[in-house]
């Protein structure tokens, strides 16, 4: 009777320990690239030296058990292999949970078409960047661009492809901007990007080399022979600094309106510093 349990904790230790592994490949999966991640494939193969000392030891004390006391190891053995299963569905339920709530996050934060922030983090990360620069004294500016013409864009070729085309900007401005700005979706197809830490010169040679940027590329909508059709598009940026006229970062963003207003006015495809 000793022997027959001892082998039946042994084995079902084993057969958990396996199902433990399929646990930790779920949750390997779920994680990044990194170090995390390898640290799993580690424990991965530390779960499998248990399979094979478990295997082994059956092999070895198959008809060995023949009192109470032999029944302790294989005890540890079952219980062990029960931690090391609910600690792999714990942990792999919590990777599952963390995701999905930084989707979720993600999701709330940026705007699905363009693929940029949204108004709602922009307005918050605006007004916190607005009182650090204010209590700290430091530079701050802010950049509001427009597509030039854009009415055009969805009269000739259509709404679908007016979508495109905002989506298309959105790459190029991520590809276009340093690590510490943040860019948003103001409304419409104007975007704002704010500057920490930038002085009103250094924003200018941004917003220019934006422009650049935006101008030197082209959406192709069709690339076969004899039938390729390509868009180009233009920006005009408005450009403000923080100074102690700004009440708040509502104030900031007015003027850096007034500064797009007279780019698009003086010919567009164009950077204006208000004054």
């Amino acid at each position: 009777m000793f022997n027959v349990l001892s082998n039946i904790l042994v084995i079902a230790g084993t057969c958990i320990l396996i199902g433990a592994l399929f646990l930790v490949r779920q949750l390997i999966a779920q994680l990044p690239a990194g170090l995390v991640r390898r640290r799993w494939y580690i424990l991965s193969i530390f779960i499998g030296f248990f399979v094979l000392g478990y295997i082994s030891y059956t092999a070895v004390f198959w008809s060995r058990h023949t009192a109470w006391l032999d029944l302790i190891v294989p005890s540890v053995f079952f219980f062990g292999a029960g931690f090391v299963w609910l600690t792999a569905t714990l942990s792999l339920h919590t990777a599952i949970d963390i995701r999905r709530v930084t989707v979720l996050e993600h999701e709330n934060i940026t705007d699905p078409l363009i693929g940029i922030y949204n108004r709602r983090y922009l307005d918050r990360r605006l007004q916190e960047e607005f009182v650090r620069a204010r209590r700290y004294s430091l530079p701050l500016s802010v950049l509001l661009l427009d597509i030039d013409h854009f009415k055009r864009i969805n009269d000739a070729y259509g709404h679908q492809v007016g979508d495109l085309v905002l989506s298309y900007l959105g790459k190029l401005l991520l590809s276009a901007i340093r690590a510490t700005d943040i860019i948003a979706r103001y409304g419409g197809e104007e975007i704002l990007i704010i500057a920490p830490s930038t002085t009103a010169s250094s924003a200018v040679a941004l917003a220019e080399r934006i422009r650049q940027h935006v101008e030197t590329h082209e959406l192709v909508l069709t690339s076969e022979p004899n039938k390729r059709q390509a868009i180009r598009i233009t920006v005009s940026v408005g450009v403000v600094e923080l100074d102690q006229e700004a009440a708040d970062s509502q104030g900031l963003v007015h003027n850096a309106d007034e500064a797009l207003f007279r780019a698009k006015r003086e010919g567009r495809n164009r950077v204006v510093l208000h004054d």
